[in-house]
């Protein structure tokens, strides 16, 4: 990259985005969030240039999608030879090779115990659904357990189990499954006033002390549904042994452990899964984002002693896509090529880079992450540690209007998941602009 820096060419949004944005108020669904006028005409790697022609450095990545950048020409000459053969066949009807090989490449990284089978469908939400479908066809029980801060989707099965933002839900009851939720493992604001990191796991005697004595009969629970890092509800890493505990307490009540990997699969932590940073089996795990390098597709993977359900049982007319496909199987190659690693070896510098902005900054809470999945919690004082989502909100606006792209997560965090081919010296620019970023919104008198 010649010239490792933003360009910006005026006040944002220009005149041409601000043109796009008034058409798309007019002919869009209100249902949409957008953090700020964003309105992008081509990308390459970690950049990405609006209609008006500014470029800025993305550390979204179409939201922890475009794990191998934008428009990677290996992705992009795939879907090219793809759509030039056939753009689609219905392979939930026919058979075709890119969406077997897709599978059985799955199936092989599986971290699920025992040989593995794959159910390929379009999007993250489709395949929490397919998850709770299997788990319940296979116990016989009609219960789900879920996490406080999770987010598994917005289609009326999976949002019974997203419990990241009532705003989600509001209106919509009654969902479809009967869903408990329990708190997540978020130890610096523990429910249960425990001081990080001395943990005892009090998260996890709840479900079984409280909720499995009170409202979650054990014998009635078909899965409990878990992100190994929570996106939506601020990047929280659980502590060491977190997932183990979990892991027993299905075991002894016969729940399957459905790991929801939609945004940090595939690379992005530095190992294909997340859930291996913690040596833990789940039975079932689900997929999407980064799997096809912006092209829609999902997959949920179990083993083939549990995924045993008859023909019919469940499908859908787009799932496997041919094109999706040939663009997941350059993205599993560039993944295993040598992405990883450096999503391994970026993200102890972007780790690195943001916890030595504590210091300097008050407004910084803490930083977690895994890889190329970064928090920043953003605080009123640290004192407290009191979320301030206000400012948070300021922060993600100030770098859009310098040029770097971030959003936010949970109550008051700023996430930073870049594209997997993201550079040392990009990695060091997003620093820079978030450092003078947070220097400008501290600055700021309030009331």
């Amino acid at each position: 990259m010649p010239n490792p820096k933003p360009v910006l060419k005026g006040r944002l949004p220009g005149p041409k985005a601000r043109a796009w944005v008034a058409r798309d108020a007019r002919s869009l669904s209100p249902s949409y969030t957008r953090s700020y006028p964003l309105v992008v005409h081509r990308g390459r790697g970690a950049w990405l240039w609006d209609i008006d022609g500014n470029k800025f450095l993305d550390m979204n990545a179409g939201i922890a999608v475009c794990s191998t950048g934008h428009a990677h020409p290996k992705v992009v000459r795939a879907i090219q030879r793809q759509a030039a053969r056939f753009l689609h066949m219905s392979g939930t009807d026919f058979y075709y090779g890119p969406e077997i090989d897709v599978a059985e490449r799955l199936a092989r990284l599986s971290p699920t115990r025992g040989p593995a089978k794959t159910y390929l469908c379009n999007s993250g939400t489709e395949a929490v659904e397919s998850a709770i479908k299997l788990a319940r066809w296979k116990t016989r029980r009609p219960l789900l357990l879920g996490f406080l801060g999770a987010f598994h989707g917005r289609t009326l099965g999976s949002l019974a189990l997203t419990a990241s933002k009532a705003r989600q839900r509001q209106g919509f009851a009654p969902l479809t499954p009967q869903a408990v939720h329990a708190p997540f493992a978020n130890c610096r604001r523990c429910v249960f006033n425990l001081k990080f990191p001395a943990c005892n796991f009090a998260c996890v005697k709840f479900i079984e002390d409280e909720l499995m004595r009170t409202v979650l009969p054990p014998e009635d629970c078909a899965a409990m549904v878990v992100e190994p890092i929570q996106g939506e509800g601020g990047y929280v890493v659980p502590p060491p042994g977190y997932f183990q505990e979990l892991r027993k307490l299905c075991d002894k009540h016969g729940i399957l452990l459905v790991v929801d990997e939609v945004q940090s699969g595939m690379g992005r932590t530095g190992k294909w899964w997340a859930i291996q940073h913690w040596g833990v089996k789940p039975d079932i795990i689900t997929v999407a984002k980064g799997i096809a390098s912006g092209m829609p597709l999902a997959a949920m993977v179990a083993p083939a002693a549990l995924m045993d359900w008859p023909p019919g049982s469940h499908g859908n007319t787009f799932g496997g896509n041919p094109v999706s496909c040939a663009a997941a199987r350059a993205t599993l190659d560039l993944v295993a090529g040598g992405l990883m690693k450096n999503a391994e070896r970026r993200g102890v510098e972007l780790m690195e880079g943001l916890k030595a902005l504590e210091s300097r900054h008050p407004s910084i809470g803490w930083v977690q992450g895994r890889g190329l999945m970064v928090g920043v919690e953003i605080v009123k004082d640290r004192a407290g540690m009191a979320p301030h989502g206000k400012l948070r909100d300021e922060i993600v606006q100030a770098a859009f209007h310098r040029g770097l792209l971030v959003l936010g997560s949970g109550v008051s965090a700023v996430r930073f998941a870049p594209p997997l081919v993201v550079s040392r010296e990009e990695i060091a620019t997003a620093l820079e602009i978030f450092d003078a970023v947070l220097t400008s919104v501290e600055r700021k008198p309030r009331r």
